[in-house]
């Protein structure tokens, strides 16, 4: 069954690549207009197992976000401030329709990600998982995902972990599409809410690779 979803997701992705280019393209030529070279942010993100894979997003910050973020006394680079000048103007559009996250389809053509599952994070910190932590990696990691409708912004890693440990042992197709559905019926939120996350500023400690201070509703 997950093998055949897997290759469902696949081919959903493919299609939705097809039907959206004209969309796509009008993203990447807005970005390139208005903030620049740099139409992507391409990011080593932690798939299946931990394997390691290159996330695709649209870029929405500016190109010094981490030393930004330095100047700015953020502890959390990849939380938000209130109306966080990282964040490039036509960047806020994006992120609040979500229009960003666009280019991980082609990371699910190639098989890396899927539509649903748990969000992949970032090297360094997955480095410093606890086994149980790392439970979540037992499957690909998603676009949307469980944790995404049940707080996402809102909500701090350890309880994203309890609910991506839920997804990993109720998985279903039926669940997916639930998944896919809720996320569908809330793309246009609005601004997200600034929120402190204090264990992702504990494992900044630890991270020594340069990354874009992304907020930490995409980590």
């Amino acid at each position: 069954m997950r093998v055949l979803w897997n290759a469902l997701n696949r081919l959903t992705a493919l299609l939705m690549l097809l039907l959206l280019a004209p969309l796509i393209l009008a993203v990447a030529a807005w970005i390139r207009i208005a903030d620049g070279k740099g139409v992507l942010f391409v990011q080593d993100r932690a798939g299946k197992d931990g394997v390691p894979f290159r996330m695709l997003k649209f870029r929405s910050m500016v190109h010094d976000s981490v030393a930004l973020s330095a100047k700015l006394g953020i502890d959390d680079p990849f939380g938000l401030v209130e109306n966080d000048p990282r964040i490039t103007r036509c960047g806020r559009f994006l992120r609040r329709t979500s229009l960003d996250e666009l280019p991980q389809l082609i990371n699910v053509v190639t098989g890396r990600m899927n539509l649903v599952g748990p969000r992949p994070d970032v090297l360094p910190q997955v480095a410093n998982y606890s086994p149980e932590d790392a439970r979540r990696l037992a499957v690909k990691p998603g676009i949307t995902g469980w944790a995404q409708i049940n707080g996402r912004d809102d909500i701090d890693w350890p309880q994203r972990f309890i609910l991506d440990r839920w997804y990993v042992d109720n998985w279903s197709p039926l669940l997916d599409l639930k998944i896919l559905v809720r996320t569908a019926i809330s793309l246009n939120r609005g601004e997200p809410p600034v929120h402190v996350d204090q264990l992702n500023i504990a494992r900044q400690q630890t991270v020594t690779e340069p990354a874009e201070a992304e907020a930490s509703r995409a980590a």
